[in-house]
């Protein structure tokens, strides 16, 4: 393997879209807000990915994320992703090293219950900027 100093960053490049035609190294630290990768940080034309951390006996409300695919990782923690199956709420409890995917237009939240520790993942999803749509309510897809 050949190495290039630099010519894997969208750094200094002095443009406002990052090039699409090389790889690019997002370093720890250096993330756009909870973005690693996406449209605007390494002009991803179908992926956003970032590191997200859910705050102790915190929950989001209830969303969906449109036409997008999620896939999430985590990275520490207790995070419980709940989502309604058409009859009641469903809960689903993860730990570290578990996968999680949320199919596009699946209405969830996403929960952490423990009052100390904070849930760390790293999501992944199928547009090049995070798509979030609030719905009142958890319900079936149809």
């Amino acid at each position: 393997m050949t190495a290039y100093e630099n010519s894997g960053t969208a750094q200094g490049t002095g443009e406002g879209t990052p090039p699409n035609d090389r790889v690019h190294h997002v370093r720890s630290g250096d993330q756009d807000g909870h973005a690693a990768i996406s449209g605007g940080t390494t002009g991803s034309t179908r992926l956003w990915m970032g590191l997200v951390e859910n705050p102790p006996s915190s929950r989001t409300d209830n969303h969906h994320h449109g036409d997008s695919e999620a896939g999430i990782y985590v990275v520490s923690g207790h995070p419980v992703f709940v989502y309604h199956d058409g009859i009641q709420e469903v809960r689903l409890a993860g730990g570290p090293g578990d996968f999680f995917l949320v199919p596009p237009c699946v209405p969830h939240r996403e929960e952490n219950p423990d009052p100390d520790e904070p849930v760390v993942v790293v999501i992944a999803r199928t547009t090049r900027e995070p798509v979030k749509v609030s719905v009142p309510e958890l319900y079936r897809r149809s």
